[in-house]
């Protein structure tokens, strides 16, 4: 629980008027609840309905919030949603669009510059935590490449190449190339299923010993291929494929 004496915004709770009516007298109370008891005191709805009230201060965003989570189903879903489909909500606006992406775009923050404080291999759960938030609620396929240094430390992590709903194209001499330019020792390939499910088709495995072919040339290791679901990662080191 949150220290009052240590929130100098924070007002005690003897100041505070639980009958205060309306819009602001609702917002305060919010305020209050998550600066006491912190966020996980507050529903999904909740958590929504105050992002967009700094976006949107005159607008209730109590019934925006609801229909997010009743068009894309939990809060993760909205924050990742593609912002045209974000744009079809009634009320949300461009305000309430960028607002979401803004609170999408500092969780990854996060999770990346926790994943890079430590060699890449020697905190395993905060890569796949990483790279499942980044890329659990594409649409389409995308395949990226993180870059590691010779104490397998993240120097880069880059989207190569986006694809369709079931492929994305991946191209080995491209792959070599950022290498090289980015003096890397060694990569961690990945890229998602928008179907939901993991399992690593041919193409991939064929893509996969087509780049550690290529990098292999260049002295340069795959360290895995992480193949991201809807509820779980494959790694291809663990499955054997590798």
């Amino acid at each position: 629980m949150a220290d009052e004496a240590a929130l100098p915004g924070l007002l005690p709770s003897d100041a505070i008027d639980d009958n205060a009516i309306g819009a602001d007298g609702h917002r305060m109370r919010m305020r209050q609840r998550l600066l006491k008891t912190g966020p996980d005191s507050l529903a999904d709805h909740e958590m929504l309905e105050m992002v967009l009230f700094l976006a949107l201060p005159r607008r209730d965003t109590k019934p925006i919030g609801k229909a997010l989570l009743a068009k894309f189903g939990d809060f993760g879903a909205v924050i990742g949603a593609p912002v045209p489909e974000l744009a079809t909500v009634e009320g949300l606006g461009e305000a309430g669009a960028a607002a979401l992406k803004l609170v999408q775009g500092a969780a990854l923050r996060l999770l990346r510059q926790e994943a890079a404080a430590t060699p890449v291999l020697a905190s395993w759960d905060r890569l796949i935590a990483y790279l499942s938030a980044s890329m659990v609620h594409e649409r389409i396929e995308q395949f990226r490449v993180l870059f590691l240094d010779t104490r397998n430390r993240l120097i880069a992590d880059e989207v190569q190449s986006r694809g369709s709903i079931n492929h994305t194209p991946a191209y080995p001499r491209e792959v070599v190339r950022r290498c090289l330019e980015l003096h890397a020792n060694a990569v961690i390939l990945a890229h998602n299923h928008p179907s939901g499910e993991p399992t690593p088709s041919r193409e991939d495995v064929t893509m996969t010993a087509d780049i550690q072919r290529a990098l292999a040339t260049m002295g340069i290791a795959v360290h895995d291929h992480i193949i991201v679901g809807r509820s779980k990662c494959v790694s291809f080191r663990e499955a054997k494929l590798l």
